[in-house]
C-alpha cells in the first residue's frame, strides 16, 4: 500500500506526574509512612524505656536510713492521698511514680483502712502488698459477760481509737462478749456487727449439738435462758449446773424465781441504787411488781435476754448437768449451794441471810 502524506508520527508515551520536589507522589507516600512508622516506634521505644525505668523504681529499694514506721490509711482514702502521705513521712521518694504504677496495674482500688507496720527501706512495690494484702496493726478491747447492749456500748467509748459515731442500740442478747483483736478507726456500727456475727456463729453451732428433749426449742429461747444463767453465776463450774436447774424448773413448770430478771424489768439491767446514790438491794415490792421479765410473777421465759451471755453460758444450756436440783443460794464465796427440796433451800437461804447480817455488822 502506497504511502500518502508525511511519515507517520511515533505514539504519545505518558509520563508519571512529579511532586514538586521531583519524587512520584507514591514514592513519597512510602517515605510518609515509613517516617510515621519509624516515629510510631521511636515514641513506643520511649514510653516502653520510660515504664521500665518507672517500674525498676517502682520495684527497687531506696537508699535511705532504716526505720520502723506506723502508716495510717484512713477509710475512704483514695489512690493520691495514700501517695502523698507516704512521700511525706518518707516511705517512698516519688508519689507520682507509685500512684503511676499501681494504676497501671489497675490496683488502685485494693487498699485497706487501718494502721500498718512498714519497715523500712522496702520498695514501693512492697508497701503496696503490705497495704493491700497485710494485716493491719490489732488492738484489743474486751467486753465482759453478762453487760447489757447499752453497757457494751458505753464501754466502746472508753476506746479513743474507735470511730465513734451515733448507733441503734442493738438488741439485747445478740452481741457476743469476749475479746476482740480490730483496727484502728474502726466505727462502732462495724464493732457490733463483728460481735453480732460472732454471736450468730457461736449459737449455730451449738445449736446442733444440743442435749435432746431441752424444754427450750429455739435459738431466741437459748439466749434468753443463757442470758439469765450468765447473771446468776460468773463462775466457770457452776454454769451448767445452773441451767440444769433451771432446765429442771421449766421441765416441771415451776417459775425460774430468778432476780437479775426483777432487776432487769426495773432498769433494764443498770444496779439499783438507793436514795443516797448507793447500791441497795431488791425491795419486796419489785419482787411482786410484775413485768415481762419478772420472773418470780411470770411463768416460763422472760420477754427477751437481760444481758449479752458468754458462749460458755450458751453451751451450759444447751447441754446442762443432769441433777435433781431445783434451787440454788449464794454461799458467801462467791458461788452457790444447791438443794433438791425447799426444806434443804430455805436452810442454805436462812445460812446465806446469817451471813449478810454479819456483813451488813462489819460494814458499821
Amino acid at each position: 500500500m502506497a504511502k500518502t502524506g508525511a511519515a507517520a508520527s511515533k505514539p504519545e508515551t505518558k509520563t508519571k506526574p512529579k511532586a514538586a520536589n521531583g519524587l512520584p507522589k507514591k514514592s513519597k507516600l512510602i517515605l510518609g509512612l515509613m517516617g510515621l512508622t519509624g516515629l510510631i516506634t521511636f515514641i513506643g521505644g520511649l514510653v516502653l524505656a520510660l515504664y521500665a525505668f518507672v517500674n525498676y523504681r517502682y520495684e527497687t529499694t531506696p537508699d535511705i536510713s532504716p526505720q520502723n514506721i506506723v502508716f495510717t490509711v484512713e477509710k475512704g482514702s483514695g489512690l493520691s492521698r495514700i501517695a502523698g502521705n507516704l512521700e511525706e513521712v518518707g516511705a517512698i521518694e516519688s508519689a507520682v511514680i507509685f500512684k503511676l504504677v499501681t494504676k497501671l496495674r489497675g490496683n488502685e482500688s485494693q487498699f485497706k483502712a487501718g494502721e500498718f507496720a512498714l519497715d523500712l527501706p522496702v520498695s514501693m512495690s512492697e508497701i503496696y502488698t503490705v497495704l493491700s494484702e497485710g494485716k493491719a496493726i490489732l488492738y484489743p478491747i474486751t467486753i465482759a459477760e453478762g453487760r447489757t447492749s447499752a453497757q457494751i456500748i458505753r464501754q466502746l467509748n472508753d476506746y479513743d481509737w474507735l470511730r465513734s459515731e451515733e448507733v441503734a442500740m442493738p438488741a439485747e442478747g445478740t452481741l457476743l462478749p469476749e475479746t476482740y483483736l480490730l483496727p484502728k478507726n474502726m466505727s462502732y456500727s462495724d464493732v457490733i456487727l463483728r460481735m453480732h456475727e460472732a454471736q450468730k456463729n457461736v449459737i449455730d453451732s451449738l445449736w446442733e449439738g444440743r442435749a435432746p428433749d431441752l424444754p427450750i426449742k429455739t435459738k431466741q429461747e437459748a439466749i434468753i435462758l443463757a442470758s439469765v444463767v450468765e447473771k446468776e453465776t460468773g463462775i466457770d463450774g457452776e454454769r451448767d449446773r445452773v441451767a440444769g436447774v433451771f432446765i429442771n424448773r421449766l421441765r416441771r413448770g415451776i417459775r425460774l424465781q430468778s432476780d437479775p430478771t426483777i432487776i432487769y424489768g426495773i432498769s433494764k439491767g443498770e444496779i439499783l441504787r438507793g436514795g443516797d446514790g448507793k447500791q441497795r438491794g431488791i425491795r419486796r415490792s419489785e419482787i411482786e411488781r410484775k413485768t415481762e421479765w419478772n420472773t418470780y410473777q411470770i411463768d416460763g421465759l422472760p420477754k427477751t435476754p437481760i444481758c449479752n451471755p458468754g458462749a460458755a453460758a450458751i453451751a451450759a444450756v444447751l447441754n446442762p448437768v443432769k441433777t435433781d436440783d431445783l434451787f440454788f443460794v449464794a454461799n458467801g464465796q462467791g458461788g452457790h449451794i444447791f438443794a433438791k427440796t425447799l426444806a434443804e433451800h430455805n436452810k442454805n437461804v436462812s445460812e446465806w441471810r446469817k451471813i449478810e447480817r454479819q456483813r451488813k455488822r462489819g460494814s458499821q
